[in-house]
């Protein structure tokens, strides 16, 4: 849940709580990513974890009409440094749907990776429908190839595995999304986020957002990068307990600006926060809840 600091993007203040309270250790990814880790011991019959983050942007450099060449992303891909990101992954995978997918569209490098990524970026935005709860956190690509509607993450994990196909490495981006009054976005504006980035000459990591048809820019936050969703799920864990117990999740977020004084003068990031519950839950309330949660399946 922790934004990166790279390009234009930089991370000022960050700060994680839970409710029951917790020891909160961190740890850096090979892929760069922060990852916080935390275990509950005690019995608990809610979990609340609350990120909160001030990052600053500094607008992109534009863009230029064309951008480096096939025989350089050729070069730049022959040591095998970007092997994980050329290949197949557990959700961007080749299957006879994304074959069909790529004849339909004409898949094929074009005069320049740029202008290439570009015009399969619109014919993903212009042939895929956006439909929320329409696929599920992982379903194969097979299910909005076939249907031709999904979300953000549907867009994002087809467009890796035919960028991949081009011999580009490409990788997930997940993060959040700051919406404009305009309405001009078509994702959700109370989840996070899901885009690529393509490894190009010249530029090297170039955000691409299929679902909104556009180059990702200053609105786009970064927080962790991978070959597909697999490597980035915001939170994952274990929970241990009586299974009669229903378990119901809920996410909230909440994305805007803030008149923050000068980078310069802001603090360092706190790695971690914690605070305490209100109280311990009793064996009586405990015992109560799981009747009413057993009535109520």
């Amino acid at each position: 849940m922790q934004p990166r600091s790279e390009g234009g993007q930089r991370l000022i203040r960050f700060g994680l709580s839970t409710t029951p309270a917790s020891r909160v250790r961190m740890y850096q990814d090979h892929d760069g990513n922060v990852v916080h880790h935390f275990s509950i011991p005690g019995r608990h019959t809610r979990l609340t974890v609350t990120a909160e983050a001030l990052v600053e942007f500094l607008p992109p450099p534009p863009l230029p009409t064309t951008l480096g060449s096939w025989e350089q992303v050729d070069e730049m891909t022959a040591s095998g440094e970007y092997w994980e990101l050329l290949n197949p992954s557990p959700f961007a995978r080749c299957t006879p749907l994304l074959g069909q997918f790529a004849t339909e569209i004409g898949l094929g490098r074009g005069a320049d990776p740029l202008g290439t990524i570009r015009e399969l970026t619109a014919q993903m935005s212009d042939r895929f429908e956006y439909s929320p709860r329409s696929t599920r956190v992982d379903s194969p690509i097979d299910e909005a190839l076939g249907s031709r509607r999904g979300v953000c993450q549907d867009f994002a994990h087809v467009m890796i595995a035919l960028v991949r196909q081009l011999g580009v490495p490409c990788r997930y981006v997940s993060g959040y999304l700051f919406h404009q009054s305009d309405g001009s976005v078509r994702s959700a504006d109370d989840a996070t986020h899901a885009w690529v980035e393509a490894r190009l000459p010249e530029r090297e990591w170039v955000g691409f957002d299929p679902t909104n048809n556009m180059v990702a820019g200053d609105g786009h936050i970064a927080v962790a990068v991978g070959r597909d969703y697999t490597d980035v799920p915001p939170t994952r864990g274990v929970f241990r307990g009586t299974s009669a117990v229903r378990s119901d999740l809920s996410v909230s977020v909440c994305v805007g600006t803030t008149h923050a004084g000068p980078a310069k003068d802001a603090r360092a990031f706190n790695s971690w926060l914690s605070r305490e519950a209100d109280r311990p839950a009793t064996d009586t309330e405990a015992t109560q809840q799981l009747q009413q949660l057993q009535q109520q399946q």
